[in-house]
Formats: structure tokens, C-alpha cells, sequence
């Protein structure tokens, strides 16, 4: 049975296709201003000290997903204060948040009484196996995303593009970081049942990546990367369910060569163009 009988047949593979429009909803939007301010690192921190939250949470008896909502939210905040007041050792704090998140994650799914399947399952990614509580949690944070955006448009993306000028205007950038990186926080937790928090920073920028080779508005090129991912996703699992393959990491392999593919079409444009120039200044 070929994927599009099988998503006809079977009611969760259904789900599992709105699991994945609703991750690519937080690679458009947020993965696109984390492309733009060259902040990945940041992102990356944030994201795996959501694996210590999920990993407390479950040990307690607690959602893993509100654990790792509130833990990325936090590191997201510590991280955010930390690049604001100590610039000269910035890396070495975010690497470490990064080092201890993951630490207290390992160290909590070793003490879960049983196998942690589910928590490992967060770390790896399980797409095929979303549920309709999650799907409802991430329509939630795609929402919050949204609206948050909405408000902040006009501020936050003077502060990404020229975050001096946003200080001389007298815009609150500090503020606006900070909130930028609670984006990115949600975003996070948003796409972790989709690839993994191994893999979640790839999905998080090489769409925006992509979309970033062909559009020039910051708003175009949200939408031009929340298309490319919606399809990276849904031809992922396309993939991943005809050759029984790990739904995450097809995903990603296909973003990436996606963006390679985009690389090299862009290349020869780009060298006429400039011959173009050369002879017009002649």
C-alpha cells in the first residue's frame, strides 16, 4: 500500500500530516528571524535544555512536552540575559546550558521507573507516532507564535536587522530578544515530536535557509519557508513510510538536499548577473 492509500485507509496517518503543516508553520516563521540573526547557536541551546524539563517532568509523573515548554521558555530567558551581560564568555555559558540540559534529561530518563521509549522517542523524533493531544498543543504554540509576532512585528524585526539602530530609536531590544528567543523556545517544542531534538535545529533553519536564497522580504521569506518545509515534511514521510525508515532523519536529509539543490541553481543566475554588470560598466 502506497502512502497516499495508506493516509486515505488509516486515521493517524491523518494526524501525523497535520503534526507536520503545524511544525512548518514554527520553521517559516521563527526559523526564518533565527536564519536572519545568525543566532543558531542560541537556538541550539535552548533546544536541548527542553531534554532536561521533559526528562524532570516525566520522572514526576508531569507532561513531557509542559516540561520541555517551561524548560526551553527558562533557558531561553537565562540565555537571552546571559548574551546581554557577559558578551566576552557568551559561548562557553550557552554551550554549557546546552551540556547541563541534556545531562539532567539522561540522568532523569535513567531514574523513570521503565524504559523511557517516550522521552527517548522526543530525543530521536517519532513523527508517525503524534497524538491528538499533541497535535492540539502545537496548534496552540503555532497560534501564540503567530500572535506574538503580530504584535511585535514592527519592533522586533528593526531589532533583528540593526539592533543599534532599535537602541538609538529607543526601542526596548532587550526586551525584544528576549522574547524573540521565547519564539524560538515554542518553535522548539513545536517541532521536537516532528524530528527530534537531535535533528530540530536543521529543520529550524534550512528551510529558512532556502527561502532566503530567492526572497528579500523578511515576510516572503517566512512564507516561502513555511511552503518548503510543509513539503520537505510531508515528502519526508512520504519517504520514510515506503521504505520504513526513521521519519526525522528523512526529513532532514531531504531539507538538506533541498538547499543544496537550491545552491546550485541559484550558482549560474548569480555569475550571469554579475557578467551582466561587468559588461553594463564597460
Amino acid at each position: 500500500m502506497n502512502f497516499l492509500a495508506a493516509l486515505a485507509e488509516h486515521e493517524f496517518l491523518r494526524v501525523v500530516v497535520v503534526a507536520g503543516l503545524l511544525s512548518a508553520v514554527g520553521c517559516g516563521v521563527v526559523g526564518s528571524l533565527v536564519v536572519v540573526k545568525r543566532i543558531t547557536f542560541m537556538a541550539g541551546g535552548i533546544a536541548h535544555a527542553a531534554l532536561g524539563g521533559m526528562g524532570v517532568a516525566q520522572l514526576l509523573g508531569g507532561s513531557p512536552l509542559a516540561g520541555a515548554t517551561l524548560a526551553a521558555c527558562l533557558a531561553a530567558l537565562l540565555v537571552g540575559w546571559i548574551s546581554h551581560r557577559a558578551r566576552q564568555r557568551e559561548d562557553m555559558l550557552i554551550g554549557a546550558i546546552w551540556a547541563v540540559g541534556m545531562a539532567v534529561g539522561l540522568i532523569a530518563i535513567a531514574h523513570t521507573p521503565g524504559y523511557g521509549s517516550e522521552l527517548m522517542s522526543y530525543l530521536l523524533g517519532n513523527l508517525l507516532m503524534v497524538t491528538h493531544g499533541q497535535v492540539v498543543l502545537m496548534g496552540v504554540l503555532d497560534i501564540a507564535m503567530l500572535l506574538a509576532l503580530a504584535l511585535l512585528w514592527r519592533p522586533l524585526t528593526a531589532t533583528v536587522f540593526d539592533e543599534e539602530f532599535a537602541r538609538v530609536r529607543g526601542l526596548p531590544t532587550l526586551a525584544l530578544n528576549l522574547g524573540l528567543l521565547v519564539l524560538i523556545a515554542l518553535a522548539v517544542v513545536v517541532l521536537v515530536q516532528a524530528v527530534g531534538l537531535v535533528l530540530v535545529m536543521a529543520l529550524l533553519t534550512l528551510p529558512a535557509a532556502t527561502a532566503l536564497l530567492g526572497a528579500r522580504s523578511i515576510g516572503r521569506v517566512m512564507l516561502a519557508a513555511a511552503f518548503i518545509a510543509a513539503l520537505e515534511i510531508l515528502g519526508g514521510l512520504a519517504l520514510a513510510y515506503e521504505t520504513d525508515s526513521p521519519a526525522g532523519a528523512v526529513i532532514v536529509l531531504g531539507a538538506a538536499a533541498v538547499y543544496l539543490a537550491g545552491l546550485w541553481l541559484r550558482r549560474p543566475a548569480a555569475q550571469r548577473q554579475s557578467e551582466t554588470r561587468r559588461a553594463s560598466s564597460r
